[in-house]
């Protein structure tokens, strides 16, 4: 039986998820309007926007699957 963790180690999982998609959307959105400056294009920052919620799905599904496994209900 897997021991129970600490209430702050859960809440800072949740928080992490909770804000892995908009910071990966904002990060993309930064970097891809720089890029769009240097090479004068208008589309860059649309794909970095995207890569960047992509980036923080990835985050949320690994997260999940750490929280899982922690929790006995994953099998290895």
């Amino acid at each position: 039986m897997p021991k129970p963790t600490n209430p702050l180690v859960q809440a800072e999982s949740m928080l992490q998820m909770a804000l892995a998609v908009p910071a990966g959307c904002f990060a993309g959105l930064i970097i891809g309007y720089f890029l769009d400056k240097h090479f004068h294009t208008h589309w860059i920052v649309v794909v970095g926007m995207l890569l960047g919620a992509a980036g923080g799905f990835i985050q949320i599904f690994t997260t999940l699957a750490r929280m899982s496994k922690k929790q006995g209900n994953y099998p290895e």
